[in-house]
């Protein structure tokens, strides 16, 4: 999809939350789910995002006023893949009311916008670009296969210095991978552990 500047964004969902995983964990937070992707994880727990045309746009004036209207601080942009589209007038919108912003993206396209916490999920499915590199607060792994732990390490050594590392276990695997993380980050202490808590307190 090529980025053009947007006025409306095609919302899969938007609900005001506690943040279940990484760096922002247990922090009250405004989701909003763009539609729209092409990286395909099979383990994807929202593949209903995937197709843009099916959900309906929402305005960015829209959007602004309903984290306002929740008294929300935080606003976490995720997907989907958020960065497919640029996000220049959404993120300036929220930013003018004084929301702190983080996306959630794979790195796989260049974010237009300005964000607050930049985590960057990397996918086998599709190559990240250099710039999620460089602007990743958060380097969050899924892991799903026992190879996932050394391709984490691969990554790691590309973030920047300031960057938080974090392991997190496909949801469906986890009894076999959590004590394997476990172990994981005993040994490699700069990683650290997110777990989907808002799936254990049966929330968004």
């Amino acid at each position: 999809m090529t980025k053009n500047e947007v006025l409306s964004l095609p919302i899969m969902e938007h609900f005001y939350t506690i943040q279940g995983e990484g760096f922002h964990s247990g922090r009250a937070a405004y989701f909003i789910r763009i539609a729209g992707c092409d990286v395909g994880c099979v383990w994807c727990d929202v593949k209903e995002s995937w197709d843009a045309g099916a959900h309906q746009n929402k305005s960015v004036e829209e959007l602004t006023q309903i984290v306002v209207d929740a008294k929300a601080d935080f606003c976490v942009i995720t997907g989907g893949e958020p960065c497919m589209y640029d996000l220049t007038t959404l993120t300036h919108s929220l930013k003018e009311k004084n929301i702190e912003l983080a996306i959630e993206t794979s790195g796989c396209y260049e974010l237009n916008g300005t964000i607050d916490w930049y985590c960057f999920s990397p996918k086998k499915f599709k190559q990240p670009v250099d710039q999620a590199y460089h602007l990743a607060n958060e380097l969050k792994v899924v892991i799903s296969h026992t190879s996932d732990f050394d391709w984490a390490m691969g990554h790691a050594e590309k973030v920047n210095n300031s960057c938080q590392l974090y392991l997190q276990t496909e949801w469906s695997k986890r009894e076999r991978f959590l004590p394997m993380m476990i172990d994981f980050v005993k040994e490699h202490p700069k990683w650290k552990i997110s777990l989907q808590t808002h799936k254990i307190m049966n929330i968004p």
